[in-house]
């Protein structure tokens, strides 16, 4: 049985930006190289790997989200029961991919702390912390960075104009959390 326990407990919410912790939700790491692979997750999720750097994929469960030419991470759309971390998807994978000696199959749903962030001054609090130039990134919704905040790796996938997920390794995510209700007080 699952015991997840919130790292961030509250919602914060600026003028142009309100920031919460998206739980629980499940994530996978995949990696893999073989077309038999790309394949056979195609097959298994009705999800279509994106091959393209620094892009995303999207079906109404899952979202792919590409991280190097062979590693992906994968997560839900929907939140997941509190009470059961076994997820069928991820025994589908491993039952397809890592038992066919296909890829590797990795959950880190525990790992990463998915940070959703909504209003229109997301990009200037990430200019605050981040070295990444964000002007072409805030204009391609499914776009994906790996990048430094706060001098903490991170994940960032632009959902749409004005919302963005943010991955965080969940031993940096108070921080990270700290760090961004200071900056955006300041906004």
């Amino acid at each position: 049985m699952l015991n997840y326990s919130n790292v961030i407990t509250e919602e914060k919410s600026y003028t142009g930006l309100q920031m919460k912790e998206i739980k629980p939700i499940m994530k996978l790491i995949i990696r893999g190289k073989k077309r038999e692979f790309l394949s056979a997750i195609g097959k298994s999720l009705n999800l279509l790997l994106p091959t393209e750097a620094n892009t995303s994929s999207r079906s109404d469960k899952l979202t792919a989200l590409w991280l190097s030419p062979d590693e992906w991470m994968i997560y839900c759309n929907k939140i997941s029961s509190f009470d059961n971390n076994e997820y069928e998807i991820e025994n589908l994978l491993n039952k397809n991919i890592s038992k066919m000696n296909l890829g590797a199959v990795t959950n880190v749903t525990d790992q990463f702390v998915l940070i959703n962030i909504k209003g229109d001054k997301i990009f200037d609090l990430f200019a605050t912390g981040s070295p990444f130039n964000f002007n072409d990134f805030r204009k391609k919704e499914g776009s994906v960075t790996q990048t430094i905040l706060a001098k903490i790796d991170v994940i960032i996938h632009n959902q749409n104009k004005n919302e963005v997920n943010l991955f965080v390794r969940r031993s940096f995510s108070q921080h990270l959390f700290s760090w961004m209700n200071d900056s955006a007080s300041r906004l």
